[in-house]
């Protein structure tokens, strides 16, 4: 099989492209669509992670079935349960409650699904390991990094179209958004179920793992009990804590704070978007031939906690300005960070231990993306509405001190 088959990498970009647009359009819009139902900064921190509690459970196991039943049937079985997700979170929000069953308003029954939809969406979420599965089995070893750089494109263009068009098209409506999201996932099931081929072979197939193997956790502590990248993942784990803290109360901010509707906050994550693409997609490689991982990732910790300094400072005269170069440079920062932390804890690992201990990084990340807006939220309804962002730094501090001391030559080639 080659890399030049159309109709495999166009299934594969299509469902990494689903998978972040589908989280990306939403993002931006939650406050809003959620006015009905609920202003709480811990529920909303709550509904932002549950998609990602969801994800870190059930992709190994996910991963786990398609090496044993083949890639497309676990693909289209992962973004039918995104259309299922999406669907039911804008039916929710879409239906008047209060007038067609007042009794389940009151009771509760609307968020309740609006949780049901996220956790189905988050487990539905592990189609972008298995598109990445598709990418190496159709690719040479020698052309895999090609193939692999597919991921960034998708991710990156999902970021970038999803808060456009969520904020464009929540000026007309803010459940059209969501309309488009299902629509999307739509097309991308029937070109799954028309177009893409299995990958996987039967004679390839592997036997289940054991159970121990499937849980997150134990993943976890595997990655763990290696000293020489344990304090490197701690860090990693607190930088998207505080991360995931910050993005997910920053549009319910951006409402109470400056009063601003799902345009500009949306226009937020589109600059977080086109910076973030610009850094990891082209400036990245060069910057680490020219400075090093240990450097990029002082600069970039450096830029983050400016980040998060510059929105509570905003005011409502100037909130335009600041927010959006805050915003700006938050997205630098993230951009050389989580390559950079990533590439240090690879250089600290024999080639026999990569791939458990970077898959582990992924669910640190999704682990610390769902308890991140929770505390953050937490922090916001009991401290105050600022609170998240001096939680951020603080976080971010920590994770300086972490990462503290000059790296062992061998480690990082530095000019």
């Amino acid at each position: 099989m080659r890399l030049s088959r159309p109709s495999t990498l166009l299934c594969a970009f299509l469902t990494l492209l689903n998978d972040r647009l589908g989280e990306s359009i939403v993002f931006p819009l939650l406050p809003f669509l959620l006015a009905g139902f609920t202003t709480d900064g811990r529920t909303l921190g709550l509904l932002a992670g549950s998609y990602a509690v969801a994800q870190f459970s059930f992709t190994p196991l996910i991963g786990a079935l398609s090496d044993r039943y083949g890639r497309k049937p676990v693909i289209t079985a992962c973004v039918a349960g995104s259309v299922l997700g999406l669907g039911l979170f804008a039916l929710t929000v879409s239906l008047p409650w209060s007038r067609l069953w007042p009794e389940a308003a009151a009771g509760g029954l609307p968020l309740g699904l609006l949780f049901a939809a996220r956790l189905i969406d988050g487990v539905s979420g592990g189609t972008a390991a298995t598109a990445a599965a598709v990418l190496a089995d159709i690719s040479p070893p020698e052309r895999r990094a090609r193939a692999f750089g597919l991921i960034g494109v998708a991710f990156g263009l999902g970021f970038i179209l999803g808060p456009a068009l969520g904020g464009l098209l929540g000026r007309i409506s803010v459940t059209l958004p969501l309309l488009v999201a299902v629509g999307f996932a739509v097309l991308n099931l029937a070109l799954v179920v028309a177009l893409l081929p299995e990958t996987h072979p039967a004679e390839a197939r592997l036997p289940l793992p054991g159970h121990w193997e499937l849980q997150p956790f134990g993943q976890l502590q595997r990655v763990f009990a290696n000293p020489r990248v344990r304090r490197l993942c701690i860090a990693f784990f607190l930088f998207f804590l505080g991360f995931s803290g910050f993005t997910a109360l920053l549009v319910l901010y951006f409402k109470q704070a400056f009063g601003w509707g799902p345009g500009l906050s949306a226009g937020a994550f589109l600059v977080v978007g086109v910076v973030a693409t610009v850094v990891q997609g082209g400036l990245i490689g060069p910057l680490v031939q020219r400075l090093g991982e240990w450097r990029l990732t002082q600069i970039g910790l450096g830029c983050v906690m400016t980040g998060f300094l510059l929105v509570p400072l905003a005011e409502p005269r100037n909130a335009v300005p600041v927010v959006f170069t805050a915003v700006a440079i938050l997205a630098l920062g993230t951009g050389l960070v989580t390559p950079s932390l990533r590439s240090l804890v690879s250089r600290r690992l024999a080639d026999s231990g990569q791939g458990a201990a970077l898959g582990s990084l992924q669910g640190l990340q999704s682990l610390a993306s769902f308890l991140g807006p929770p505390l953050a939220g937490l922090a916001y309804e009991t401290i105050g509405r600022r609170s998240p962002f001096w939680l951020g730094i603080l976080l971010m501090a920590c994770v300086v001190w972490l990462v503290a001391g000059r790296p062992r030559r061998q480690e990082e080639a530095t000019p």
